[in-house]
């Protein structure tokens, strides 16, 4: 118990193509999946793919002891089978292009292949997920086990993102942009989940308690930063969050409407028995390592002190409403209430959450260095909120952002409203390291980084070593023509001459590591063997 926990991260992209601004997104995120699945034919490198296995997904099961019925499902939900584009009727010409404009540009691909043919959804040789989640590309991360490790494959992704769209354009599909971001300010919001292992003995009441505070206040050094509030965009002034003004509820099932700040997907992915996935949907998608570092460490630690019930006993009167005061206040001067008449500050309320994780820490003797270094970067950051929150401006996501956008706004004498503004915005989350804003001031120096660009790309073609994504991914490295399927929990393969797949469960995330496993791909066994290996060692 400590900072160090299973993690997975999944971040959804904005997609555009310039010249044909109202073209289909779905179609557009074909794109982007099916050019990487090429490029990967095209090296025969490391970073094989394979298509998803889809046979133990339940997304329709609540944590809360029931199941959705499938026909109160919103469609976005339905994530256990994949999209069938061709019956939505998006694969000519005409319909990519909605406007009629030029529809010819970017289509030649899809009009010379059969939309059965296109690759939507596969497995990576880095152990991660890349396919179209409804009107989006999306990158779902390998499991990692510390928070610098969840950063590094989270990086991974915006890389993997940016060779796809640079092979889309190769390839004749035109230009493609992409955008880690979270809403096109025109009352659409997507996603970037987070992912932890947690014990299925732990009562889930008191996941909703003990996440509830913190979850409403940590986007003070996790948040992404917004030029406009309210769904619509309606007023045009700067906030700390891009999700926050769209949930709705406190707790829920659903993932695109009426979103929960506590999701109740019961999906783990791993022993029903001993595990449940807390399928985590409130985070903004941030490009800073050092935002990703910290809301994925003390996220970790925070789980950790409800495990052992040493989580504050905090209750807010309206989760919701506090979520969203809260983003609208860059100066972090606002007051949220308690039950009880207490009000906090959301500084305040993490640092009733660090005290008690240095508490509980300090108890155990854990001082592993994972954990030492998120205790400290929470205290330092903290302090630095508390006084002068533009002094992390080379640390945290919304306030680089907007230590920008005021510089610009007050040189140029301009509203808030003014174009050009959102414009910034929208630019400062763009992906090309040459035009995004963001990537601009890293290159300068005025943003702090964990990884070179050399171990961003390591983790692109390789898996963490200590958890089960190594075999998944190493599995695809060294037998891809073998592997018909995967997913996060199961493999299988079929063998020239065999009567039947061979597909194994992975059902215990910390086996199938570079440890228990690694000897069999030193080996260079052949597919036989090594299926006959791997049996006999489940």
């Amino acid at each position: 118990m400590s900072a160090r926990r299973l993690v997975g991260l999944e971040t959804e992209y904005g997609i555009i193509r310039p010249q044909m601004p109202k073209a289909n997104a779905t179609v557009l995120s074909a794109q982007i999946v099916d050019a990487y699945a090429q490029l990967v034919a095209e090296q025969s490198s490391s970073a094989a793919a394979a298509r998803w296995d889809y046979a133990d997904e339940t997304p329709l099961q609540d944590a809360r002891g029931f199941a959705m019925d499938r026909d109160q499902a919103h469609p976005s939900q339905l994530t256990d089978a994949e999209p069938e584009l061709e019956e939505q009727g998006v694969w000519t010409a005409e319909s990519i292009a909605l406007d009629g404009n030029d529809a010819r540009v970017g289509s030649t691909l899809y009009q010379e292949k059969d939309s059965t043919d296109v690759v939507m959804n596969m497995v990576l040789g880095n152990g991660a997920r890349l396919y179209v989640d409804h009107a989006h590309p999306e990158y779902s991360s390998p499991e990692s086990l510390t928070p610098r490790a969840a950063v590094l494959w989270d990086q991974a992704g915006d890389e993997v993102m940016r060779r796809a769209a640079q092979t889309a354009q190769r390839l004749g599909s035109g230009e493609l942009l992409l955008y880690k971001n979270n809403t096109d300010n025109k009352s659409v919001s997507y996603g970037a989940h987070e992912n932890y292992l947690i014990p299925r003995a732990v009562e889930f009441p008191s996941i909703v308690q003990g996440l509830t505070p913190f979850f409403v206040s940590r986007q003070i050094y996790c948040g992404a930063g917004r030029v406009g509030q309210g769904m619509l965009n309606e007023k045009p002034a700067f906030q700390i969050s891009q999700r926050a003004d769209f949930f709705e509820a406190e707790v829920g099932l659903e993932t695109t409407i009426n979103r929960p700040i506590i999701n109740t997907r019961d999906e783990p992915h791993a022993n029903w028995d001993k595990y449940r996935r807390l399928h985590v949907i409130i985070g903004d998608a941030n490009l800073g390592q050092i935002s990703t570092l910290l809301r994925v460490g003390t996220t970790n630690l925070v789980l950790s002190l409800i495990e052992a019930n040493m989580a504050p006993d905090l209750e807010l009167v309206d989760p919701v409403q506090a979520l969203q005061q809260i983003s609208h206040d860059p100066s972090l001067k606002t007051r949220v209430k308690f039950r009880g008449g207490l009000e906090l500050s959301a500084v305040e309320i993490q640092r009733l959450y660090l005290e008690a994780s240095e508490k509980y820490c300090a108890e155990r003797g854990i001082e592993d260095p994972d954990t030492t270094e998120i205790l400290t970067r929470w205290a330092q950051i903290l302090d630095i909120l508390e006084h002068d929150p533009m002094q992390a401006a080379d640390q945290i996501d919304w306030i680089a952002k907007y230590k920008l956008i005021s510089g610009f706004t007050q040189r140029h004498q301009l509203s808030p409203a003014d174009p050009r503004v959102a414009m910034m915005d929208l630019q400062w989350a763009d992906l090309r390291t040459d035009k995004g804003l963001y990537y601009r001031l890293a290159a300068r120096g005025a943003i702090q980084t964990l990884f070179s660009q050399d171990e961003i790309n390591q983790a692109v073609e390789t898996p963490p070593q200590d958890t089960r994504a190594y075999l998944r991914g190493m599995a695809l490295q060294r037998y891809a023509p073998y592997v018909v399927a995967a997913n996060w929990d199961a493999l299988s393969f079929a063998v020239p001459g065999a009567r039947k797949i061979s597909r194994f469960h992975m059902s215990e995330p910390l086996q199938g590591t570079r440890q228990s496993v690694g000897d069999l791909f030193d080996a260079e066994l052949e597919i036989s063997e090594f299926i006959d290996e791997l049996a006999r060692r489940r």
